[in-house]
Order: C-alpha cells, then sequence, then structure tokens
C-alpha cells in the first residue's frame, strides 16, 4: 500500500500551520518541518524540537496530528496489538535489536536539530527501546522515516485502513 510522501518538508507553509491547526483544534507549537503528508496532500505527522519555545521539554518528535490516522490509531490500540508486540518483543532477540535500532533513529533524527535537552535525552517514545506503549508515536516515526526503520510501527501502519480516503482533510480545508 503506498502512504505517500514521507520525505521532511522543512519549509512550513501558513497553509500547512493552518491545516495542523485545523486538525489539532488549537494553535499548533513549534512545527520544525513536516514529516509526512497523508495522501491528501495534507500534513499528516510534525518534527517538534525538543525543547518548546516556552521552555517545556518535548520529547515526541514525531508527532501526529490528522485526526483520521490518529483515530484509525487509537482503534488499532484498542484491539490488543501492543500486549502481543511487547510479548514479542520479550522472546524474539531479532525483533528486540531492530526495535532498538529504531529507538537510535529516532533520536538521531531529534539530535540533528542540534538542540540539546538534558532532560530527554536518550528518551524517544512510543515506549522504545524495549517496550510498546504508544502506536501513535510508532507509526509517525514510520511515516517520516519511511518503510524499514521501525519494525513495530511499520507493522501498525500496516494494519491500517486507507484513512484519507474517505472525506479527506483537504476537502474539509476548502469547505
Amino acid at each position: 500500500m503506498d502512504y505517500g510522501n514521507s520525505k521532511s518538508v522543512k519549509d512550513v507553509q501558513s497553509r500547512d500551520l493552518d491545516c495542523i491547526q485545523f486538525q489539532l483544534g488549537r494553535t499548533p507549537r513549534d512545527v520544525h518541518a513536516i514529516g509526512y503528508r497523508c495522501p491528501c496532500s495534507m500534513p499528516a505527522v510534525v518534527q517538534t524540537p525538543p525543547r518548546l519555545s516556552d521552555g517545556t521539554p518535548f520529547p515526541t518528535f514525531y508527532y501526529a496530528t490528522c485526526p483520521r490516522l490518529t483515530g484509525a490509531i487509537s482503534t488499532l490500540e484498542s484491539s490488543g496489538l501492543m500486549a502481543e508486540m511487547n510479548d514479542r518483543l520479550a522472546t524474539d532477540a531479532d525483533l528486540a535489536a531492530a526495535y532498538a535500532s529504531a529507538h537510535k533513529a529516532y533520536l538521531a533524527d531529534r539530535d540533528a536539530l542540534g538542540i540539546v535537552v538534558d532532560e530527554v535525552e536518550g528518551i524517544s517514545a512510543g515506549g522504545m527501546p524495549d517496550r510498546v506503549k504508544c502506536l501513535h508515536s510508532l507509526v509517525a516515526h514510520s511515516l517520516s522515516a519511511g518503510p524499514g526503520v521501525n519494525p513495530l510501527g511499520d507493522e501498525a501502519l500496516s494494519k491500517l485502513p486507507q484513512w484519507w480516503i474517505e472525506n479527506p482533510c483537504n476537502s474539509e480545508m476548502d469547505a
């Protein structure tokens, strides 16, 4: 299944910020880049620096904003998938190693901003590197980094419906 563009777009446009505000129902905070755009062309994942402009530490570098995407992930979370993933992490050394590599990749992406925040040093998101506690973070990472970086994010993503098909965000924004 083609999920569209996974290349980060650092040149965030005012229309992007308007869309993200519409999606979140609040003013977006410190958007560094668009990490992923839905096939409907609207932002779905943003990159946020590890320290917000108000001084708050913020470890979640990849943050899903699209309400259809986050709703689909919430439904998946309620299915028991996270418990099953945690069981496999505890018994599958290859999966655990790949997941630890995903954690390192996440930190490297965030560290590339050159902003050191002691409070979140070594902390990524979603429970990485040794447990699964938030599929939203893992899917946002997979969508932004592309396939093959986060095995559990990729797995969760493969189980999602095509959230952008029915009533895409761009049709609401243009209404």
